[in-house]
């Protein structure tokens, strides 16, 4: 079913023929040496025929690349799709790309952050202070979250910078704020009471998503499949 899904939305963006020729030269590209000579020639056919090749994969192509496709490994087919969908999140997503955790200096910087980003951007902010139990932790986990997803803007800022650290007293750090176009989506005061003694970034994870506030990671997912080998449907 991924499989065709994954096609549908090729043809859409492409095109059936485009979708196939490119098909064809990513496979002639990635075929392994160890095929035989007889397979490979075919593989360079179907990918750029010459003019004495057209008459005969016209009469013949159907057949016989149906046929190479199912003796071959489909792990070249998943690394295919992998590929056209890193390039066509590139070209679908819209604004900046951030991949590390901001340190927040002062409450200006806080405000701005909120204020001025990308109105498509999430920003998440994580309010700490030193010695408070939790906020070391919590800041590993955000900055293994911010690599994953990287459209994401997460930052940092201690209490005492915001210039409002009555606000933030130890009882309620580490703090999560989640905002998006100036908006505050999410307010979660002493969070890490919702996680185990030990906690990771799966956590923190799991959390927000509960909130519905992380954006989807179908394209870390493809990767992930491809990595797992599971069966393409």
């Amino acid at each position: 079913m991924k499989t065709r899904c994954f096609v549908t939305l090729l043809c859409v963006s492409a095109g059936p023929k485009g979708v196939i020729n490119d098909w064809r030269r990513f496979k002639l590209d990635s075929v392994d040496q160890t095929v035989p000579q007889n397979k490979r020639e075919l593989l360079r056919q179907m990918s750029s025929p010459r003019d004495d090749d057209k008459e005969r994969l016209n009469r013949k192509m159907s057949v016989q690349e149906y046929e190479l496709i199912q003796e071959e490994d489909e792990r070249c087919l998943k690394r295919y799709r992998k590929q056209c969908m890193q390039e066509m999140h590139e070209r679908l997503s819209f604004g900046p790309k951030f991949e590390s955790v901001h340190e927040l200096e002062s409450g200006e910087a806080f405000l701005e952050v909120i204020e001025k980003e990308h109105r498509l951007t999430l920003v998440v902010v994580h309010i700490y202070q030193h010695g408070v139990k939790g906020c070391e932790e919590l800041n590993s986990c955000l900055d293994c979250l911010a690599t994953e997803y990287s459209s994401v803007k997460f930052c940092r800022i201690d209490a005492v910078a915001t210039g409002a650290a009555e606000r933030f007293s130890s009882e309620v750090l580490p703090t999560l704020l989640v905002y998006k176009a100036g908006e505050l989506l999410g307010n979660f005061l002493a969070v890490t009471q919702h996680f185990n003694e030990e906690f990771f970034a799966t956590d923190v994870e799991a959390f927000l998503n509960e909130y519905g506030l992380l954006p989807e990671k179908e394209f870390e997912a493809c990767a992930a499949d491809e990595d797992e080998g599971g069966e393409v449907e």
